[in-house]
């Protein structure tokens, strides 16, 4: 879980080489592409039939899997690493929020209390008014991008009854790559090759996070697994410091606190709720 933390860092520090330049949207594009290709010889090389049984449900996985992505790049090019990175991990109450609504999950106290948490911390990371206070249009991007996660995750849990995981991954690029196309067309930018070479570690660190992820899921319990994968916010808060001379202070410490806590009060939520 380290690896992928770390994986997922190097991501976000090569989307924030390009994001002064590039759109989020050519970045998204950059990503599908490489990912598409890494995911279809995983299924080749595992023999598993890639078209999936429920293709409705698939498409609709990979579109809000676009659409977080748009978020989450478009945030991490706007906002601090680890003010971005924060933000992010938002997602575990708002799955937990949403399987309720969607699958029926029965939601408790610890998933009530974990929301509060998790929006004090994020009103600690903005700091409205504050010295080192973020703009609010990142920070909704930001937002939104966790919550588009939430939905992917909720659409994946239920993908997985039928569908093989290989075909879930592999249907997020499918997608992906055909939605960011007209938006890269209305805006496109060409980029260079130091810029380039940027993108392709944007798809290389990405699947890399995800294999090592995957790993860890299947060797630790996911409570465990997702409270160790928090090491990312510190990964994400050294580049920031060495690479991008970002600012560390106590507010934004304070608010990673509070989202791990809100991170790990939702995932110890006893199946039936309380």
């Amino acid at each position: 879980m380290v690896a992928s933390a770390l994986s997922f860092s190097l991501m976000g520090v090569c989307v924030k080489q390009v994001g002064g330049r590039i759109p989020a949207a050519e970045v998204v594009l950059a990503r599908s592409l490489i990912s598409l290709g890494l995911s279809w010889l995983l299924l080749r090389r595992a023999g598993v039939y890639p078209w999936g049984r429920r293709r409705g449900l698939l498409i609709w996985r990979g579109a809000i899997g676009t659409a977080a992505l748009l978020c989450v790049y478009a945030a991490l090019a706007a906002l601090p690493l680890a003010s971005a990175t924060v933000l992010q991990y938002l997602y575990p109450p708002f799955t937990a929020l949403l399987a309720w609504l969607v699958l029926g999950e029965r939601i408790g106290k610890r998933v009530l209390a974990a929301m509060a948490l998790g929006w004090l911390g994020v009103l600690l990371v903005a700091q409205p008014g504050g010295s080192l206070a973020l703009a609010w249009q990142p920070v909704l991007v930001a937002v939104a991008g966790a919550l588009f996660t939430a939905l992917a995750y909720v659409s994946v849990r239920s993908l997985g009854q039928s569908e093989h995981p290989l075909v879930i991954i592999f249907y997020f690029p499918l997608v992906a790559l055909p939605l960011s196309l007209p938006l890269v067309a209305l805006n496109p930018v060409l980029p260079t090759s130091t810029e380039l070479l940027w993108l392709v570690g944007v798809g290389l660190f990405t699947q890399l996070g995800q294999v090592y992820l995957t790993r860890s899921l299947m060797a630790l319990p996911a409570a465990r697994a997702t409270a160790i994968s928090y090491v990312q916010v510190g990964f994400a808060a050294g580049w920031g410091w060495l690479l991008f001379g970002e600012q560390i202070d106590a507010a934004t410490i304070s608010g990673a606190l509070l989202v791990l806590a809100a991170t790990l009060v939702s995932l110890s939520q006893p199946v039936g709720g309380r």
